[in-house]
């Protein structure tokens, strides 16, 4: 369970915005607010957000990049601070959950909740139908007591959980992330002049490539899915692997197979691992036992930041 005040209260303790709020407990609030049939999409929608500030980072990159003062980093960061505020004042207007309604005792302020998100009236027959489950699954869940992080790892949910910890590993160890953080070095240093331009191109496809994955995540299932990303991205890889073997700096021709085979690389994983990997952990776990969902979900991204690349000192 997770409400509106909840998310503004973590999210304004600033170092722990990422890995607290948006990072956590952002697909887990739009898992709660989303209808059945839509779900998949809307916690989507989280990794295609991430994916235009990358865009809008790395266009800001390039054109302080070449500044020779401490405002070559200064202005990245100030800009930072304006999205904050836009996140905070969003956040000062969502209404809470139903289900944490539900879950506080609080069954007309739940049905007001649903009457806003799914813009009906608090008398029409579906929505009293959808407040109705929630009702039914907070009772089932209070008959199965209390929930512990212990529980995570116990009989049928071990699996729900290990299977949400690998996804959110796997994301990362795709090596995705190497290129947005540094990109720009690796190119300059492969020998690319205007790393700064291809890093604004990896992020525009990443961008583009992410609208495709929103449909998919549906229409194709999850798992499906992650098969169709996993192998395209590992014979990209493989490709720009011996590409980079095989040919010296100097060869134009071997760099520009190797850039279209990184956004074709990128294209698999924003079309896939990159929406997937959110829509499962969440999905995994709303509909089986709803106390534990924060649990789990903590153990998943938590898994999953102890491999997000560093820069070596």
């Amino acid at each position: 369970m997770v409400s509106a005040w909840s998310l503004h209260s973590v999210c304004s303790i600033g170092p722990f915005d990422y890995a607290w709020s948006t990072d956590h407990l952002v697909p887990l609030y739009q898992s709660e607010t989303s209808p059945k049939w839509i779900r998949g999409t809307v916690v989507g929608a989280y990794q295609l957000a991430i994916t235009i500030g990358l865009l809008l980072a790395a266009i800001v990159d390039n054109y302080t990049g070449k500044r020779g003062d401490s405002s070559a980093y200064r202005i990245p960061i100030a800009i930072q601070f304006a999205w904050a505020l836009i996140l905070v004042g969003g956040m000062l207007v969502l209404p809470e959950t139903p289900r944490y309604c539900i879950k506080q005792g609080k069954p007309e302020k739940a049905a007001k909740s649903l009457s806003r998100l799914r813009r009906l009236d608090v008398d029409h027959p579906a929505l009293i139908e959808e407040l109705g489950e929630i009702t039914a699954n907070h009772e089932y869940e209070l008959s199965l007591g209390r929930a512990t992080y212990i529980d995570c790892f116990k009989g049928n949910v071990l699996k729900r959980t290990i299977t949400g910890c690998l996804l959110q590993m796997l994301q990362q160890l795709t090596g995705v992330n190497f290129i947005f953080y540094y990109g720009t070095t690796y190119f300059l240093g492969a020998g690319f002049s205007n790393g700064f331009i291809i890093s604004m191109i990896t992020s525009g496809v990443n961008v583009g490539s992410t609208f495709p994955g929103l449909y998919l995540v549906e229409a194709w299932g999850r798992r499906n899915l992650l098969l169709f990303g996993a192998v395209g991205m590992s014979v990209c890889q493989l490709i720009v692997a011996i590409v980079g073997t095989v040919t010296d700096a100097q060869n134009k021709a071997a760099q520009n197979a190797s850039i279209a085979f990184i956004c074709i690389y990128i294209f698999f994983f924003a079309c896939s691992w990159g929406p997937v990997a959110w829509v499962s952990s969440v999905t995994l776990f709303v509909m089986y036992v709803a106390m534990l969902i924060k649990n789990r979900l903590s153990l998943a991204r938590s898994s999953r930041l102890r491999f997000v690349p560093r820069p070596s000192l």
